[in-house]
């Protein structure tokens, strides 16, 4: 009866009652070391508000009088000697919050300083009467004075500020101290490590009773760990002891057991799915014809949906790469495509497939708002390509680029062993005709009627009617077409 009390983990936790003191003491340890903190943090807090209060009355009669000199040197000699601040910044009410005197001298004659998140200094250019703000944030940029760094970007910084009022109660500026909390983090974890030497000195006791108990289990602990590190290792086929003297190790084995089943039905599950996605990309294609899954794709799934295409291709080309040997127009090509796409992705639509230089994305979004910021992102990664290409000595390239939105079927063509992902529509037939008008109105973009009625915000787009009656190859009914420009 004793052997058989004793398998039991419970029956084991009995003599784990000795580390009720070990929690107790760790219980205490943490609310003396969270107490303390808090007394730091209070007590830096309260320095820095008496200094920004002080600060403030000393310069109202400056602010007042426009002396920003003064106050400029003022600044200086006080982050001179005072080795925890990182920035002193006094901005003038009278003039819409112009920063007027600074330390260090980089945001004078700003409003905004790009040195703390935009909502701290909302705050503190918001407060009014006597009242004084006290926030802890991080600097966006390292911080220089003298030539040196004073802060890095992303250290903590406790950023206080306080009006400058005269003795009317007018407020005509406010000051802003940002005091860096790398000596309070300093002190905090000096804190810290004499409340860990005082817990270790008090979980001593309970580490004896610890390794007793810990002796016990540690045998099955490590066998369950050496099966997990197989089946890590890609071993699906082994199986754990579930033989062991402990109940509840081997209710514990036998739970890994079905685990590793499991795990084993749902890699063979990963590998089907692996091998399909190889032939079957892109794989936002996936989740618009194969609700099922990918594994369960034929060839010849497809589905009817509404979406917006987007044909974009190179003026010139070919004359262009004519003049490369096809090395060149490899790499070239890679580094075009790149930029594209990244765009493409950015703006929330997906590239269905090149063309040689021609891209085809789709974008199946309730709305055409995405291919619109598409174009437009499309026109900024060119004109940054542009700038590189120029600073190579290589020519610039114009694109042309049409959008249209219509009804298609996407699916699935080839046979067993290779298949392929494809639109077809006559929406797509269209939109490869208006890609190929903007060499005849010598556009960047144009985009179609049903591109601008899907529109969810127009207002956000600069949009100009080029052609309100329009035939394109192949279709007898006449479109509107319309120019997209940059705002």
């Amino acid at each position: 009866m004793h052997i058989l009390a004793f398998r039991s983990i419970r029956t084991r936790l009995i003599i784990a009652t000795t580390l009720l003191s070990v929690v107790l003491v760790g219980a205490i340890v943490w609310v003396w070391a969270r107490t303390e903190t808090n007394l730091y943090r209070e007590k830096k807090a309260e320095e820095a508000l008496r200094i920004s209060r002080v600060l403030s009355s000393t310069s109202t009669n400056e602010l007042h009088e426009r002396n920003w000199s003064q106050i400029r040197l003022n600044l200086d000699l006080l982050l001179r000697e005072e080795s925890e601040f990182l920035y002193i910044i006094v901005s003038d009410n009278r003039q819409k919050n112009k920063i007027v005197a600074s330390s260090p001298r980089d945001f004078q004659d700003q409003y905004i300083p790009d040195i703390v998140p935009l909502e701290i200094t909302n705050q503190a250019l918001s407060l009014t009467g006597e009242s004084n703000t006290i926030k802890e944030t991080f600097i966006l940029r390292d911080i220089k004075f003298i030539k040196k760094v004073r802060g890095y970007k992303g250290e903590k910084v406790m950023d206080v500020a306080s009006n400058i009022n005269l003795l009317s109660g007018e407020k005509i500026g406010t000051l802003r101290i940002g005091i860096s909390l790398k000596q309070l983090e300093e002190n905090i974890a000096n804190l810290l490590k004499k409340a860990l030497i005082v817990g270790v000195m008090g979980l001593g006791f309970g580490w004896g009773c610890a390794l007793i108990l810990a002796k016990e289990l540690s045998d099955p602990l490590k066998d369950l760990q050496e099966s997990a590190a197989k089946i890590a290792d890609g071993d699906l086929q082994h199986r754990a002891n579930s033989n062991v003297y402990i109940k509840e190790f081997s209710t514990l084995a036998t739970a890994f057991n079905r685990m590793s089943t499991s795990l084993q039905l749902s890699f063979d599950k990963l590998k089907k799915t692996v091998e399909s996605f190889e032939r079957f990309v892109p794989n936002k294609f996936i989740s618009a014809i194969a609700q099922d899954g990918i594994e369960n794709i034929q060839v010849g799934t497809a589905a009817t949906k509404t979406i917006t295409i987007l044909f974009c291709d190179i003026r010139g080309y070919t004359l262009m790469s004519e003049a490369m040997t096809p090395q060149e127009t490899f790499m070239f090509l890679n580094d075009y495509l790149a930029c594209m796409g990244e765009a493409i992705e950015t703006a929330g639509g997906f590239i269905d497939k090149y063309i040689g230089d021609a891209i085809m994305a789709l974008f199946d979004g309730e709305n055409t708002d995405n291919a619109l910021n598409a174009a437009i992102l499309m026109q900024h990664s060119l004109h940054k390509f542009n700038q590189k290409r120029y600073r190579n000595g290589l020519p610039s390239i114009r694109l042309g680029i049409g959008i249209h939105r219509g009804e298609v079927v996407m699916g699935t063509i080839g046979f067993t062993s290779r298949i392929e992902s494809t639109v077809i529509g006559d929406a797509v037939n269209l939109a490869s005709r208006i890609e190929g008008l903007t060499k005849f109105y010598q556009s960047n973009v144009l985009v179609t009627q049903s591109v601008i009625d899907a529109l969810q915000y127009p207002q956000s787009f600069c949009l100009l009617l080029i052609d309100k009656c329009v035939k394109v190859k192949g279709k007898e009914e006449a479109i509107a077409i319309y120019k997209l420009e940059d705002k």
